[in-house]
């Protein structure tokens, strides 16, 4: 295994100037110990962070189907296990969360070809754009493609970087592994 020129810090090598930072999220994710080596970029990342994972006008479960969608086709692990666990305590399925690795149904369709456009094409074609503002309103539209660029960016840092998946999370997927259910 190739080491990380930026691994997660530890408590002990956590920057002075983010120390009122530590024990809350992000001295609890990798991702943000690995983030913690540019100090002003995560203090700076703080607030939005409140908006994508808290606030956004997409509510939990639409923000889970955007995430892990934007995982998969990222190829992020560390964000698609976090996400699993995530989805799981909303009350996904394992099948609707395999879904989204494929061809979801229902209002997950839209929401993964959103995903799968940004990402390809780097828009939303005008037809998309109104079928899912006339499903989740305005706000959500601009919210969910806040949440596939905050999630990339996310990506790209713990790909670039090889951050580990976080120990609680790497357990209870050992216990509980996905399971992908019935295929059509």
């Amino acid at each position: 295994m190739t080491s990380s020129p930026c691994p997660p810090l530890s408590d002990e090598d956590w920057p002075d100037q983010l120390r009122d930072m530590r024990e809350g999220f992000a001295g609890s994710l990798n991702v943000y110990r690995t983030m913690a080596h540019n100090p002003a970029l995560l203090r700076a990342w703080s607030p939005l962070r409140q908006h994508v994972v808290r606030d956004s006008a997409l509510g939990p479960e639409r923000s889970e189907v955007v995430i892990l969608r934007t995982a998969h086709r990222l190829g992020a692990p560390y964000e698609w296990a976090h996400h699993v666990s995530r989805a799981r305590k909303l009350g996904f399925s394992d099948a609707r969360i395999a879904a989204l690795a494929g061809q979801p149904e229902g209002e997950d369709a839209p929401i993964a070809s959103a995903v799968d456009a940004l990402l390809d094409t780097h828009r939303l074609p005008a037809a998309l754009e109104a079928e899912l503002a006339a499903i989740i309103g305005r706000k959500g539209v601009i919210d969910l493609i806040a949440t596939v660029g905050f999630y990339s960016i996310l990506g790209y840092l713990v790909m670039s970087y090889s951050t580990p998946l976080d120990d609680d999370i790497a357990e209870e997927l050992a216990r509980t592994p996905l399971q992908p259910g019935p295929q059509p």
